[in-house]
């Protein structure tokens, strides 16, 4: 059974296991079983992750509100997640409807982040029983998400653009978006870089385009940071 495999592999054993179950629930086989879904513990997980990341920050000796400030900015991203989970092989665990597709996908994320709110709850708020089942066993580096500046990726992009050209380029995209309405996903490809006439300036690669993220301003950020990094190899 999943669950039981689930707790072994963790080596933590629910008091409740509905809370298991639900956590590893998406919210489509959710509805069409008629059972809870993971929606409200990915949003209670996220927080109880951000708290738990910012104590490690203060605990360490970090006293600088802006560094504070820019962990929670940093987890807003769930790439590192979606990372984390896909080592963990989340998708082995996960009730899903055969429709859906899971690995490579930002489900993984949400469940890992709902799996720490059911744990939070299970342990009676516990936040260092969170810590030590999952953020201490599975993040190894957390440091690491210091190192994934995305939520300026945009104002960086266009600060590098304006110094090099003296004015303000115009950034266009395709964007796509990927799955059905309640569980919508975005993805952004072929970039191009125009002056105020709406004239190409810089040539992209077309493979260039971004992950896939639950909203479109995420993607955007992504898609900057690629380009940001590509126009830097170049030496432009």
């Amino acid at each position: 059974m999943r669950i039981e495999k689930f707790q072994d592999f963790i080596k933590y054993k629910f008091k409740n296991q509905n809370l298991l179950l639900q956590a590893l629930t998406t919210p489509m086989y959710g509805n069409e079983q008629g059972i809870p879904n993971y929606d409200i513990l990915e949003t209670l997980g996220d927080a109880v992750i951000k708290l738990i990341f910012s104590l490690k920050l203060y605990n360490s000796g970090i006293r600088d509100p802006d560094q504070l400030t820019k962990m929670k900015q940093c987890l807003e991203n769930n790439k590192t997640f979606l990372e984390i989970a896909s080592e963990m092989e989340l998708e082995k665990y996960i009730y899903s409807s055969n429709s859906q597709q899971i690995e490579g996908t930002t489900i993984l994320a949400d469940v890992f982040e709902s799996i720490c709110g059911a744990i939070y709850i299970d342990s009676e708020n516990n936040l260092l029983t969170v810590e030590e089942i999952i953020i201490n066993k599975f993040i190894h580096d957390w440091k690491i998400f210091l190192e994934r500046p995305l939520t300026f990726s945009k104002n960086q992009l266009l600060e590098f653009l304006q110094e090099k050209f003296k004015f303000t380029p115009k950034i266009k995209y395709t964007s796509k978006k990927i799955g059905p309405d309640h569980a919508l996903e975005w993805i952004l490809e072929s970039p191009i870089i125009l002056d105020p006439n709406n004239k190409e300036i810089i040539r992209l690669p077309s493979a260039l385009k971004s992950d896939i993220f639950k909203t479109k301003k995420e993607a955007e950020k992504d898609l900057s940071l690629k380009i940001l990094r590509y126009l830097k190899e170049l030496n432009i």
